[in-house]
């Protein structure tokens, strides 16, 4: 039987960007299902006690720099967006609406958002920019603020990120193989070994 993995994710997360550059090749490598699991990272830090590294000068520094070999290392493209950090409350409801109510346009989205924040830079807190982006992405905006206003999509956004927080994550991006936790975009070796048969 294939195995799965969890994947919780904020697009406001560069790891979690790097992350989503790389997994789909480990799945399709491993024959393994990824269930993407919008989540905001803001709320987890809070209930978790946590600081994002962008908090501790020395700390932020060291993981720009990390990012940007890792991107190199990756062979993928990453810039840090320069209006960073901004809330992604509004974006992590359109994925998750989307997942709920349009999957078929749900990875479009996920790809398009990743790539106008972490690529372009873009200041995705601008409606204007915001919508075209969705427009990109073959995504009406006029729908997509209609789902991110859904009671459904706010809840079950809150509670995949408090299902998160239940199964010990305290940052993202964070994997589950079954029941076994992986923190951060430098740990999929640890996630590929996981779900590779025998491995």
């Amino acid at each position: 039987m294939s195995q799965s993995v969890d994947f919780y994710f904020d697009l406001i997360s560069p790891p979690s960007y790097l992350a989503y550059t790389q997994l789909p090749k480990i799945a399709a490598q491993t024959g393994a299902r990824i269930n993407w699991r919008p989540v905001l990272v803001g709320a987890i830090h809070k209930a978790t006690g946590n600081r994002a590294p962008i908090e501790v000068p020395a700390k932020g520094k060291y993981l720009l720099a990390d990012l940007a070999r890792y991107a190199a290392r990756y062979q993928v493209p990453f810039r840090l967006n320069p209006h960073f950090p901004f809330s992604t409350l509004l974006h992590q409801r359109i994925a998750t609406g989307l997942q709920m109510r349009q999957p078929e346009a749900f990875i479009g989205y996920i790809e398009a958002m990743f790539e106008a924040i972490w690529v372009e830079g873009l200041n995705l807190s601008d409606p204007a920019l915001i919508a075209q982006v969705l427009t990109r992405a073959g995504i009406d905006p006029a729908q997509a603020l209609a789902l991110a206003e859904d009671a459904d999509v706010k809840d079950a956004l809150r509670q995949a990120t408090d299902e998160a927080v239940a199964r010990g994550a305290f940052g993202v991006p964070t994997f589950f193989v079954g029941d076994t936790m992986f923190w951060g975009q430098d740990r999929l070796h640890f996630v590929r070994a996981a779900l590779t048969p025998g491995g």
